[in-house]
């Protein structure tokens, strides 16, 4: 399949999503398009790769569900730490959940339960099994979510005397801290004869004010902060033997795609589906590996999945981002294999682009 997009350097791809042109902007900062799959079962090895390994990665892909300790607090949890790390280091994350369910339940699993995956995740993705319904509803449940966020009701709560503003002593005026954290009891230096009176005010605050960082945590330099906006990757193909997304399914992922450009991002496939101008889709493909320095004839990890080059994934088929879990993850030095994939990852990307 000849892709439309294989020989357009990033900074002249024409997406129309928010979101994918923000990843195509971060790529070309960071020189990267490397996505970490963090396969992993605890909440420290979790954050910790997402911390010494943010530098190299433009995505960080995780499976929230097989974490034993996940925290679901909104505002502390485990989602709301990765969140933190992801703008501290400039990158987006992408759970990878494969909604495949009728409309009701997806939209309950994506912004409800105990993973509030909308809350934190840029990217997450869906099987077209169920029909394009499917999508319908988690950009439904996607856009509720961002409206709630980009202008969230903020409550004041003050405390004073009956009489005249002039007549409150200085000292027992609230505070601009005090309304900012919802102080909701009079001052202890009152006298108790005074009779108080509460007053509940409410304003529209603009969500981008109010997100959630850490106290010391800098954003990533060179780049806005990512979108509010939620987008949906299609699996379109996959790298395991046997498997069942045949031509016919593949297809038909792309054709329900380019109805849903508002919302589609991009497909997990093996190749660039994109083979029209219109199409400006972004293509993440898993299964890339380099073999070890001592062993160039690895092949695949003996269970079924399939390893290729980034030269073939990225140069030849047209993927814009490689996914990489093991080989990085496992690896005597993550640190320095992740900047190993980095590098051959960018050069393949490079190299490709410069055949135009």
């Amino acid at each position: 399949m000849q892709s439309t997009t294989n020989h357009i350097p990033f900074e002249r791809r024409q997406s129309t999503h928010p979101l994918s042109a923000y990843l195509l902007r971060l790529m070309l900062v960071k020189r990267s398009n490397l996505c970490l799959s963090a396969d992993v079962s605890s909440t420290h090895t979790l954050l910790h790769l997402a911390d010494t390994l943010g530098p190299s990665i433009v995505l960080l892909k995780t499976h929230y569900d097989i974490i034993s300790d996940w925290d679901s607090n909104p505002r502390t949890g485990t989602g709301a730490q990765l969140a933190a790390l992801a703008r501290q280091h400039g990158f987006l994350i992408f759970e990878d959940r494969k909604f495949s369910d009728i409309g009701s339940t997806v939209q309950k699993q994506y912004n409800a339960g105990p993973g509030g995956i909308v809350e934190w995740a840029h990217i997450t993705n869906a099987h077209i099994l169920p029909g394009a319904a499917i999508i319908a509803a988690l950009r439904e449940a996607a856009n509720q979510w961002r409206e709630k966020k980009r202008c969230a009701v903020k409550t004041d709560i003050t405390a004073g005397s009956p009489g005249p503003e002039s007549e409150v002593p200085e000292a027992d005026a609230p505070t601009k801290h005090d309304q900012a954290i919802g102080h909701r009891t009079s001052n202890l230096s009152r006298k108790s004869s005074i009779v108080s009176v509460t007053t509940v005010s409410q304003h529209f605050e603009d969500a981008n004010a109010s997100r959630l960082h850490s106290i010391d945590d800098e954003a990533f330099p060179g780049i806005e902060e990512a979108p509010l906006e939620r987008g949906l990757l299609l699996l379109a193909q996959m790298s395991s033997i046997g498997n069942l997304l045949d031509e016919k399914y593949t297809q038909t992922c792309v054709e329900i795609a380019r109805h849903n450009r508002d919302f589609v991002i991009g497909y997990i496939a093996q190749e660039s589906l994109n083979v029209t101008p219109e199409d400006q889709f972004i293509t993440m493909s898993p299964g890339c590996q380099l073999p070890p320095e001592d062993n160039e004839d690895v092949q695949g990890d003996g269970m079924g999945q399939q390893y290729n080059l980034p030269n073939k994934l990225v140069g030849t088929l047209g993927a814009d981002v490689i996914i990489v879990g093991r080989g990085i993850i496992k690896a005597a030095d993550p640190v320095l294999e992740a900047e190993r994939y980095r590098l051959h990852g960018w050069e393949a990307y490079e190299t490709r682009i410069s055949r135009s």
